[in-house]
């Protein structure tokens, strides 16, 4: 049977009017009865929840920072991010800040626009000295964050929301290893940067499962191209040049398109197998002309509701920190493409 306000006042020892002020967010409650009601509240189940995450008993207003320029992935987490929290009654306001790009200075100038209402902040961001202050800053202030897509553990963030990125990568290898079978020769990596530590992370669990599993397999080169298609495209040249029988090349982060046209262009006797990261248009593109093998995709739908649903939990929660939960990648190749 669910809690009542007269519940939650018997355990607390106050008044049913006290507790549903409170409860409500109205005025006339000490700091401290409102602290004795929410606590009552939560150990009862009063207070709402979405998928075993205590919600906040009154609506919130949320921030989220995304590098969206150029990024298709990016622009669709946004447009799921504003779609969802719009549909909620427990979200008050949600504003998206599309950075101009992921460097620590053009963070510091877009947290300085972060509105004084702001109860949670969900950022996209490098793992960086000054970052860190940053978001640690941020944090002083009173706000709760989550860090999205790519980790920075070493800020006070109350989770973070996205696949585990280092399974990513050593997904990635596998699906090389098993797609070339017996055949011995060179693959290229293509990184988008290592200032993102998701970036780092995929790189690293690629490279340990090729060395313990497909011995047979050598990577030819790893090349950070900070996410720029014109800068991937000239990388991809330039392995075919040296490999012009290169087997493969894995794409961490952005600029699939620049591969893509250097492929297109090179028109090697046998196409390198091509994986890369998150179902987009341009992706769903290549899958369907067999330009791209096979796509590990982070779910925007799914990473944006989990991103509102445990930026709500944590401004609901007195733990520092929400139990750790990835988000499941998907493997998507061009027989399952989902329907948008």
């Amino acid at each position: 049977m669910k809690a009542t306000i007269s519940n939650i006042a018997e355990t607390c020892g106050l008044s049913t009017a006290t507790v549903d002020r409170a409860i409500n967010g109205r005025a006339g409650v000490s700091a401290a009865n409102r602290q004795r009601v929410m606590e009552a509240a939560k150990q009862l189940g009063y207070l709402p929840m979405a998928d075993a995450v205590t919600l906040p008993s009154r609506p919130a207003h949320l921030e989220f920072f995304l590098p969206i320029a150029g990024n298709g992935f990016m622009g669709d987490l946004a447009r799921h991010i504003e779609d969802y929290a719009g549909r909620l009654p427990l979200v008050a306001s949600c504003r998206i800040h599309n950075l101009k790009d992921i460097s620590p200075d053009a963070w510091q100038a877009a947290a300085d626009k972060i509105a004084l209402r702001a109860n949670g902040v969900g950022v996209v961001a490098v793992d960086h000295p000054k970052t860190r202050n940053i978001l640690r800053e941020i944090a002083d202030s009173g706000i709760r964050l989550v860090t999205l897509l790519s980790d920075v553990p070493a800020a006070p963030r109350s989770a973070y929301v996205g696949i585990d990125n280092r399974v990513a990568g050593r997904t990635a290898a596998l699906l090389m290893g098993r797609f070339l079978g017996a055949r011995s020769g060179q693959v290229a990596i293509v990184v988008g940067s290592r200032s993102y530590r998701g970036h780092e992370e995929r790189e690293m669990g690629f490279r340990s499962v090729l060395s313990e599993d497909f011995p047979n397999l050598t990577i030819k080169s790893a090349v950070e191209i900070n996410d720029e298609p014109e800068a991937s495209y000239n990388a991809t040249i330039g392995f075919l040049q040296a490999e012009p029988n290169l087997l493969g090349i894995y794409c961490v982060g952005a600029g699939r398109s620049g591969i893509v046209r250097a492929l297109g262009e090179a028109r090697p006797r046998q196409r390198p197998v091509f994986i890369c990261h998150d179902l987009t248009g341009e992706t769903r593109r290549y899958l369907v002309d067999d330009l791209v093998d096979v796509v590990i995709d982070q779910n925007a739908r799914l990473t944006a509701e989990q991103a509102v649903i445990r930026l709500l939990g944590s401004i609901a929660s007195s733990a520092p920190y929400l139990i750790e939960k990835f988000v499941e990648p998907r493997l998507i190749f061009k027989e399952n493409i989902p329907v948008q």
